[in-house]
């Protein structure tokens, strides 16, 4: 999946030198609505970490129970690529582009009902354990730590949105070796879902509600309705 994005990456480059940016926009045009989402919900996000309201503490006793673990620090952040990946290859190589609506409908689903809930019902918890030694792996969750804070944390968007790019990636079947791509892709989820409360990120209620939240952006986006016939990027386009 890199070598097909850097050639994708290295093709709209090259239409732009030959001076096809008009013919560009009008093939990319789909695309629009991931930086303009994008600028939106790091706004939306920065003002709730940054507003000052108490916070509902999150908690379970089996949290308690789920030893800390430095070492999911390298899954946790892969997240970041992850997402971006996903979201690239389904914009810009897959040529289906219903798929891409479907995994762009379900990412914003779930991004924008955690904003409204951060909203109404601020929360977050109180997990973090005090971190001693100035390891590699410790010193990257202290940096975790210091830049995101333990609020606003319901759902767990890292859980919502691996979930999400595995279900696209999973269901997708155009890849040069599909099983690999499929193998690693289920992995590399499970491994960011568990580093979320192994790093004492989220509570295991953000991972299940993000579980439930991604059964109901399913249902939606995938399952086929009878009565509504029209693929996502029709009703978006209409």
């Amino acid at each position: 999946m890199l070598l097909e994005f850097d050639y994708a990456i290295m093709s709209i480059l090259n239409t732009w030198r030959r001076g096809e940016f008009h013919e560009a926009i009008k093939k990319y045009q789909h695309v629009w609505i991931v930086p303009v989402y994008g600028i939106f919900y790091l706004w939306a996000f920065q003002y709730l970490e940054q507003r000052n309201v108490k916070a509902h503490i999150i908690h379970l006793k089996l949290d308690d129970m789920i030893p800390f673990c430095e070492y999911f620090i390298i899954p946790y952040l892969m997240w970041f690529l992850y997402i971006a990946l996903t979201v690239g290859y389904f914009a810009f190589i897959n040529k289906n582009k219903q798929e891409y609506y479907q995994l762009i409908f379900t990412l914003g689903l779930g991004m924008t009902l955690f904003l409204v809930v951060s909203y109404f019902y601020p929360n977050g918890q109180d997990l973090r354990p005090h971190l001693t030694g100035d390891g590699f792996f410790i010193s990257l969750v202290r940096h975790l730590y210091r830049i995101d804070t333990p609020t606003n944390i319901l759902p767990s968007i890292h859980v919502f949105n691996s979930v999400a790019c595995c279900i696209a990636i999973c269901r997708h079947n155009s890849f040069k070796h599909p099983r690999t791509v499929k193998i690693v892709t289920f992995v590399l989820s499970v491994l960011i879902i568990l580093a979320t409360v192994f790093l004492k990120q989220h509570t295991l209620i953000d991972v299940f509600s993000a579980f439930a939240l991604n059964i109901v952006a399913y249902q939606m986006f995938y399952k086929p309705h009878p009565v509504r016939q029209k693929q996502p990027e029709q009703i978006f386009l209409k």
